[in-house]
């Protein structure tokens, strides 16, 4: 199908510019020397993932014990759960492990770690557990010095429970705007997790795998020296806040929304759009930025940009398509923008947005389109 004749709103993946983006990170990584585990949370799609895989990606990580059931039936078998694990989806993750799933879980606080010693004991099984470590005060995880990061580790190996590594994720990175504050970070995420591994083996556990990651930091490193593996998922789409962030160009970005023009206001310079916040999320990232975007950025339907119009409102089924600041508007609206027209949103957040839809519709460099399902759910 041609991009004219879908129906709208959908999600489309330029798939020569995710292959782009692909081929990018995995270049880093292996000229950094370091596994590539790509984080599947922004796709949840199969045909994503065998992309990422076969540029040469070692396993994947998942945010749901759903993905990691989808993807371990489709035959990927290395998956890291990075959430810590609540105690009542223990019984699930077992049966995935039961069943042949390399599946690796985190738990970031002693009572985490106590709930799984206990359930492994309970059921005469064991997991391999990494611990989530905290290096930038953004979200979860054992500061690298707390004494908890010990405690923690003693009751897994004491509980008969496999330590397997220790793995970060810097957050804050999406806060970030430039080069050196990036690669500033990139270093305090890798040095942070080095050492909390380091705190553990020095008391006598197995600390094996050293896991760090954002897309941001992961483009920023300068080196990862004692880094055994990076994640990374926005970047396979990447989306505004990427480019507000200063690790993407509006070229690079992979996920668009399709949408057409079902009315005008003229006594408000408005086109109003069927795309509205169920199609493009409420997320609202770039509005703390340099940049604000609005809901999104509006392109021609063959992808070029059009700056002098933002999303700048959105209501459930109505986008609201309205004059950048400081735009001049040279024609009528109903003349620039024909009931009818389709145009493309570039997204704030592409994990958000991709999470509004069932499927997206893959766009090759001929323009023909190809369904690509995608899951929802956890």
């Amino acid at each position: 199908m041609k991009l004219d004749t879908l129906d709208t709103p959908a999600a489309l993946v330029d798939v020569p510019r995710m292959n782009r983006n692909i081929e990018r990170m995995q270049a880093r990584m292996n000229a950094l020397g370091v596994r590539f585990r790509p984080h599947v949370k922004t796709t949840k799609c199969l045909e994503v993932v065998r992309a990422q895989l076969a540029a040469g990606a070692n396993g994947i990580t998942v945010s749901t014990l759903k993905e990691a059931e989808v993807f371990f039936a489709a035959g990927v078998t290395d998956i890291l759960y990075a959430v810590s694990i609540a105690p009542s989806k223990l019984p699930r993750a077992l049966a995935l492990r039961q069943r042949g799933c390399d599946l690796k879980l985190v738990v970031d606080s002693a009572g985490a770690a106590v709930e799984v010693a206990r359930f492994c004991a309970a059921q005469r099984a064991t997991f391999e557990v990494w611990i989530e470590v905290d290096t930038d005060g953004h979200r979860s995880g054992i500061s690298p010095e707390q004494d908890a990061l010990l405690e923690v580790g003693r009751i897994l190996h004491d509980g008969g429970v496999g330590l397997g590594g220790v793995m970060t994720h810097a957050g804050s990175s999406y806060e970030l705007h430039t080069p050196e504050a990036l690669a500033a970070l990139a270093e305090q995420e890798r040095a942070g997790c080095v050492r909390a591994a380091q705190r553990l083996r020095d008391a006598g556990f197995p600390c094996e795998a050293v896991s760090v990651g954002s897309t941001p930091t992961a483009l920023s490193a300068g080196k990862l020296d004692g880094v055994s593996e990076v994640r990374a998922g926005v970047y396979v789409f990447f989306d505004l806040v990427m480019h507000n962030v200063g690790v993407c160009s509006i070229d690079d970005i992979a996920l668009s929304v399709l949408t057409t023009v079902i009315g005008h206001q003229p006594e408000k310079d408005w086109v109003i759009l069927d795309a509205g916040w169920m199609a493009m999320s409420r997320d609202r990232g770039t509005s703390k930025q340099m940049h604000d975007f609005g809901y999104g950025l509006p392109c021609g339907l063959d992808g070029t940009p059009l700056t002098d119009w933002v999303l700048s409102s959105a209501n459930q089924e109505h986008g609201i398509l309205s004059p950048a600041q400081g735009a001049q508007l040279g024609e009528p609206l109903a003349t620039r923008f024909p009931v009818g027209t389709k145009l493309r949103i570039l997204p704030n957040h592409a994990c958000a947005t991709g999470a509004q839809f069932p499927e997206y519709h893959a766009l090759s460099a001929d323009g023909e389109t190809t369904v690509w399902s995608r899951f929802h759910g956890w």
